[in-house]
């Protein structure tokens, strides 16, 4: 492995920090690297070909009053790269106005999600809550050849070449990107039309907007969308001609915002309300449909079958935990993470267009969250989704789920002790012809070996355990989503024939 140091942050955290969330599987890097030649235990397929790009919340500086939250982390991106047979990697932190800002202070400016936004020492922020740090750190996406990171709230879009991870610049949208409001967490790329389709909210009427960005990266459609008052959506799902937009009775209560405090609540007399919009439809266009009160944090896919949107994600059984008395401080402080806390479980919901009825189905009695599908199937109908199993009590993925949505079957392959990952992207093999034909890519992260790998899959036998073991050169923060953008995507990819120089290395003005 040959490993060349790209550059360092500075680091206010501790020696003998002993937050779960900053230690252990959680432990944050503050050296950016690049690594060629990575040694592989097993055997790389030559036609996975393309970079497995993950964010990653890994914090530089303690939080301002000590309640660090794990999303408060700043963004950095782990990209794996393959081609002809070769795997390559680096690391990057995203250059936020808000990490910036702090590395030249040398410490802490906005408090995070789980302290007060008054305790923040510089007044302006981001988010839905304003006074934040958009640390950019949730998920990352790849639109228009462009690498794109987000907040968990709503924020900036921070645009990043894919293969160096250098950090661009924000998105501009030629001016009209909708900077008071941000962009939501998860905006979706529609690998047939090239477009990404995203929403925002905020704390003032309408309370959301719906907007479409085109191929070309230029914003061609934005609307008001009408809400009861302040929400808290995180994800969206779309079909061929639709975007499915949602209202969840989990939200910041009014009286409690009225006096500048952002407690979140769960409703459960009130129902989940599914919005379904044209992809260009108006504001009067759009269509509520009810359904049983719950919180979805992910949806794994929407598409339409005759008179009906049917729609896949994680239904929460429990999304606001009771504090049971039971474990640690920080278990009982950051219980709304644990995915059997929440009771995640795999669900569909069927909106009949033509009558209005819900139904609704549990597709799995397995706890798991942070779904994938194969990208090709994204808005249309799909059968296989691949998703994370947690250990219980913690934010932490033990190990992956491949679940076949016809027949119901499960095949589950567990990391092993003190072994933990993050999302499992799917890479659809080039020239691959089914739906499960491809590989699936994690990073795993061994706190006992002190070490952290690559995984490859063959997506279609995930019980037999990983077909490759890329070795990385340091152990990396557990982290949450990822992305994969193939090869032919990519700008630069095949116009070198090293692909070391297709991947940054050594290429002529970088």
């Amino acid at each position: 492995m040959e490993i060349e140091v790209l550059g360092r942050a500075l680091t206010t955290l501790p020696a003998d920090d002993d937050h779960p969330y900053r230690t252990g599987a959680w432990r944050p890097q503050s050296i950016e690297r690049s690594a060629d030649a990575l040694e592989v235990v097993g055997e790389l397929p030559p036609d996975l070909d393309g970079v497995y790009l993950r964010n990653t919340e890994n914090p530089v500086h303690p939080a301002l009053d000590g309640r660090y939250h794990p999303f408060d982390g700043d963004a950095m991106i782990h990209a794996v790269g393959f081609r002809d047979g070769k795997a390559f990697y680096r690391n990057r932190f995203v250059k936020t106005d808000g990490f910036l800002a702090e590395q030249a202070a040398g410490g802490a400016l906005w408090a995070g999600i789980a302290e007060r936004p008054e305790r923040s020492i510089r007044q302006d922020g981001w988010g839905a809550r304003g006074r934040m740090k958009d640390a950019s750190s949730t998920d990352v996406v790849v639109h228009n050849g462009v690498a794109l990171t987000s907040f968990w709230q709503c924020g900036d879009l921070y645009r990043l070449e894919p293969t160096t991870l250098e950090t661009l610049g924000k998105a501009t949208w030629g001016g009209q990107f909708p900077t008071s409001q941000g962009v939501s967490a998860h905006p979706k790329v529609d690998d047939r039309t090239g477009e990404m389709l995203f929403f925002n909210y905020g704390t003032e009427a309408p309370y959301m907007h719906y907007g479409v960005i085109d191929s070309d990266d230029r914003l061609v459609h934005y609307v008001d969308i009408e809400l009861p008052g302040p929400r808290l959506p995180h994800d969206m799902a779309f079909t061929d001609n639709y975007a499915i937009l949602n209202d969840c009775p989990l939200f910041w209560l009014p009286e409690a915002l009225a006096a500048g405090k952002y407690r979140p609540k769960f409703h459960p007399d009130m129902p989940l309300r599914l919005g379904v919009i044209p992809r260009r439809g108006t504001s009067d266009q759009i269509r509520w449909f009810e359904a049983s009160s719950t919180y979805v944090l992910h949806w794994t896919n929407a598409y339409e079958s005759g008179d009906e949107i049917v729609l896949e994600g994680f239904h929460q059984e429990y999304p606001e935990p009771e504090d049971n008395g039971e474990g640690g401080i920080y278990q009982r402080l950051f219980r709304s993470l644990a995915l059997d806390r929440m009771g995640t479980h795999l669900h569909r919901w069927r909106l009949n267009l033509r009558t209005g009825e819900v139904r609704e189905e549990r597709l799995s009695e397995t706890v798991t969250e942070f779904g994938m599908i194969n990208p090709h199937h994204a808005g249309r109908q799909h059968r296989y989704t691949y998703s994370a199993t947690g250990v219980p009590g913690w934010f932490l993925f033990d190990g992956l789920v491949r679940h076949d949505t016809l027949t119901g079957r499960e095949d589950r392959y567990s990391f092993g002790e003190g072994v933990f990952g993050s999302e499992t992207a799917m890479a659809p093999r080039v020239g691959g012809k089914g739906e499960d034909d491809g590989y699936l890519v994690t990073i795993v992260s061994d706190v006992d070996r002190d070490l952290s790998e690559c995984l490859v899959f063959d997506a279609a036998n995930v019980a037999d355990g990983p077909v490759a073991r890329i070795r990385l050169p340091e152990r990396i923060s557990s982290g949450t989503h990822s992305t994969w953008a193939p090869g032919a995507d990519l700008p630069h990819w095949r116009a070198y024939d090293d692909p070391t120089v297709a991947m940054g290395f050594d290429r002529p003005g970088l």
